[in-house]
């Protein structure tokens, strides 16, 4: 039995976001997302929103709502599980894939997990694959406004975590230029804690609609999209072997198709 009452509401207001966003990003593509519905095995399940489009190559937005209990390896690392394996979680994920060079891959979620303990956790951040300090240096600039209405340690805190947790340890290298990362956000106000997820959110909307429509029109060469695939493996790499959101999908039993969402239609390697 779900004993948050934040639970429900954040819920809610993923599937609103979830909306936004397709409405946004099918405005800017002209093409419509594929949508199809899926099951968990232990209860629950989602929404795959899928497009392969005229500006983004490859890209989804997905949602799920699920619960069950933990493995006893997922016991060890989730707090609360120790003390209770049962979970629930809901939470939404989007990453884009562009055609054009130009923009960059995109990559945001959100959720909100419940063991005997509770909490918000998600982020975003961008990989590009060509020179991008102004927009980098504009990206983190607006970011850090957001996260300074709520809490001014949380650019600092939350930026230094994002990259951290963004780092190719294999290559020595970031994924990409960085962003922000949160997890286990729950303070003496969870009412605020849920206002800054959703103003998350809400910057991730503006922010794609800003950027794709800024460059999608932007000629690129050969040589270009060439590089563009070099990064994407290196894409592949930090979510197949690093990505938690892949693991936890994996280990507890989501949808395949739904965890791999997330890796680019075309990739290559030197």
């Amino acid at each position: 039995m779900i004993s948050d009452p934040k639970f429900n509401t954040a819920k809610e207001w993923f599937e609103k976001l979830r909306d936004n966003l397709v409405e946004t990003i099918q405005n800017i593509d002209e093409k419509k997302f594929e949508i199809s519905n899926w099951d968990h095995k232990s209860d629950g399940g989602g929404k795959m929103s899928k497009i392969k489009g005229n500006i983004i190559e490859k890209g989804g937005v997905n949602i799920s709502t699920v619960s069950g209990i933990f493995s006893t390896e997922m016991q060890k690392k989730i707090p609360g599980a120790d003390k209770n394996p049962q979970y629930w979680a809901t939470g939404i994920s989007v990453v884009l894939h562009p055609m054009n060079p130009n923009i960059p891959s995109i990559h945001f979620n959100t959720r909100f997990l419940q063991t005997e303990k509770s909490w918000f956790g998600g982020g975003m951040d961008i990989t590009p694959c060509l020179e991008f300090v102004e927009e980098k240096n504009s990206f983190h600039n607006d970011l850090k406004s957001m996260c300074d209405k709520h809490n001014k340690n949380y650019y600092p805190k939350y930026k230094k975590w994002c990259d951290e947790y963004f780092f190719i340890k294999h290559r020595n290298e970031p994924r990409g230029i960085g962003g922000i990362f949160f997890d286990y956000l729950k303070t003496d106000d969870v009412e605020s804690d849920f206002l800054f997820v959703q103003d998350t959110g809400k910057f991730f909307n503006h922010y794609i609609d800003q950027i794709i429509e800024k460059y999608k029109n932007k000629k690129w060469t050969d040589e270009q999209k060439r590089i563009q695939h070099i990064k994407r493996g290196r894409y592949v790499e930090f979510n197949l072997l690093y990505d938690r959101g892949t693991k936890f999908g994996i280990e507890t039993g989501g949808n395949i198709d739904a965890i791999l969402m997330s890796m680019p239609p075309m990739a290559a390697w030197k």
